[in-house]
């Protein structure tokens, strides 16, 4: 399934019917999902967020303009931020099975008929506009709302679709297709626009021009603004980060930081402007637990946590993860309905008189038991008084449990759904041959599934018996017999899974196959309870 994000920013924060109303259209699109709504009162600018197929998501992009240019009056129109319209830019993001070729053609289908059936003046930008001289947004926008009257009428400014009018009410769209972008604002303990704006300039990418003479910014790939927002009270750095590969997040809060601090100014704290992608958070989350010289090997949630809290993401509204993280947004709920549950209610799932969870659910949740102990052992033993120098070997084990742990994490949840897919393939129709051709394919397929997952769990957990006896042999000393019991858990996890694997190899009409796995498996099997055994001895010869 090709996916596509549509990130339209609406020339008004403050009404929020009038913002009802565009996202309701947006809804009313089949296929499409609203992910985020984020107006801002100072800016006077609401930034939408919804996904989908690409179709219906121009469908909802269409009718949102639309919606947007009947409600909205230019003319009337005052906040912070550049605009030139109503809908004042509607870039596509490739998200899924689609380049950012193909996602620029669709910006073109959506600007020729905004263009077209609404008579909107319409440019292009990024990477939907061929002519480079004009396919910056801030090029565009220059002059905004009130200088559009007489720029449009210039023959280099002629729109790309639509009338080379400018519209009163409506204002002009710039819609386009980019990569993934941050709008994101630092605050300051300033309420200076000037001593902001000397910051950015300093940041941006295209720095500042004294006396003729181009000087640049620190930072690649960042355009910057510096603002006085009065509903807060405080100056900000407003940056756009075009390339979170070249500039992420976390380097552009340290450089603005440093250059406040020169400027005799002190950042209190920042917010992101609608939604995030999750490496975004959690590479932050790494790179200022390792400043600090701490173990990075700890869970997502965690270092998504220390993220929030160094940059100040909370300061000025609460920051939640779950409704600002793109991935947490198109999670299947699903797909981890099991590790979601508390220890009780899991336990009580699996007692009930449902087969699934069976054993491997529990096998897997065996293998995440063990991998977590190995990781807790190696963030004990980074942070271990007297072993500052070794902190970032235990980091590197400790990252490395915590990936087995999350691996093997998701297989619980899959090993259910592998049994949930053999029950539906055994319930399809049989009443005619064609039916029964179907349904047998189907219920060797789902057999198959059945067998690599449990596989998966095997290979995971004894993969992480290399942490659990680096763990053992080279650990903190006090936490020795919880890599012992780490050792338990994974073994169990692999003779558990094998079980699994065995037993659904018995349905499987490719016998190539099935023998393959059972081959394989009994390797697994033979080679985990060893480890466990040379573990075990090493933890009993340390206990005593």
């Amino acid at each position: 399934m090709q996916l596509i994000e549509c990130v339209p920013n609406f020339s008004e924060g403050v009404d929020l019917a009038v913002i009802k109303q565009i996202t309701d259209v947006i809804e009313s699109v089949d296929g499409v999902r609203l992910l985020n709504v984020d107006p801002g009162k100072a800016t006077n600018r609401t930034v939408v967020t919804f996904v989908g197929e690409p179709q219906p998501v121009i469908d909802a992009a269409f009718l949102a303009i639309k919606k947007a240019g009947e409600l909205i009056d230019m003319s009337r129109h005052h906040g912070e931020h550049p605009r030139m319209g109503a809908t004042d830019v509607c870039p596509l993001i490739p998200i899924s099975n689609i380049t950012l070729e193909e996602t620029a053609e669709y910006a073109k289908v959506l600007g020729k008929r905004v263009g077209g059936e609404l008579n909107i003046p319409v440019y292009l930008y990024e990477y939907a506009q061929a002519d480079k001289s004009r396919n910056n947004l801030s090029v565009i926008r220059a002059g905004e709302y009130e200088g559009f009257f007489k720029k449009i009428k210039l023959p280099e400014w002629k729109p790309d679709f639509g009338p080379a009018e400018m519209d009163a009410k409506r204002g002009a769209t710039v819609i386009g297709a980019r990569d993934f972008l941050v709008a994101y604002n630092v605050n300051l303990n300033t309420t200076s626009t000037r001593r902001a704006n000397s910051i950015a300039f300093d940041v941006r990418e295209a720095g500042r021009t004294i006396e003729g003479v181009k000087q640049p910014g620190l930072l690649k790939s960042v355009k910057a603004i510096g603002w006085y927002i009065e509903e807060y009270g405080i100056a900000q750095i407003s940056m756009n980060l075009t390339n979170l590969n070249v500039t992420p997040l976390h380097i552009a809060f340290d450089e603005v930081c440093n250059r406040a601090q020169a400027r005799g100014m002190r950042v209190t704290g920042s917010e992101l402007v609608g939604l995030v992608p999750l490496k975004t958070l959690v590479d932050a989350g790494k790179y200022f637990l390792h400043k600090q010289q701490r173990s990075v090997g700890v869970s997502e949630k965690e270092l998504i946590r220390i993220a929030i809290k160094t940059m100040g993401l909370d300061e000025l509204a609460p920051f939640k993860p779950e409704e600002r993280i793109i991935e947490y947004l198109l999670k299947d709920p699903s797909s981890a309905k099991l590790v979601s549950m508390t220890l009780a209610d899991f336990a009580d799932e699996t007692a009930s008189e449902s087969p699934a969870p069976g054993g491997g659910s529990i096998a897997a949740y065996a293998g995440v038991l063990g991998a977590s102990l190995a990781a807790m052992v190696a963030n004990l033993s980074a942070h271990k008084k007297g072993w500052d120098d070794r902190w970032e070997e235990f980091s590197d084990w400790a990252k490395k449990g915590q990936q087995y742990k999350d691996e093997l994490l998701k297989l619980v949840d899959q090993d259910t759904l592998a049994f949930n897919q053999i029950m539906d393939a055994f319930n399809l129709p049989k009443g005619s041959d064609e039916e029964k051709a179907t349904r047998s394919e189907a219920i060797q397929a789902a057999t198959k599934n059945a067998m690599e997952v449990p596989f998966k769990v095997m290979q995971a957990a004894y993969a992480s018996m290399e942490v659990i006896k680096a763990m053992a042999e080279t650990g903190n000393p006090n936490s020795v017999s919880d890599a012992g019991v780490a050792a338990l858990c994974a073994r169990a996890a692999v003779l558990g899974a094998f079980l699994n694997v065995r037993i659904n190899a018995s349905g499987c009409k490719d016998r190539v196959f099935a023998d393959k796995m059972i081959s394989e498996g009994a390797e697994l099997e033979r080679l985990a309870i060893e480890l466990e055994w040379e573990i075990l001895g090493i933890v009993g010869g340390k206990i005593g």
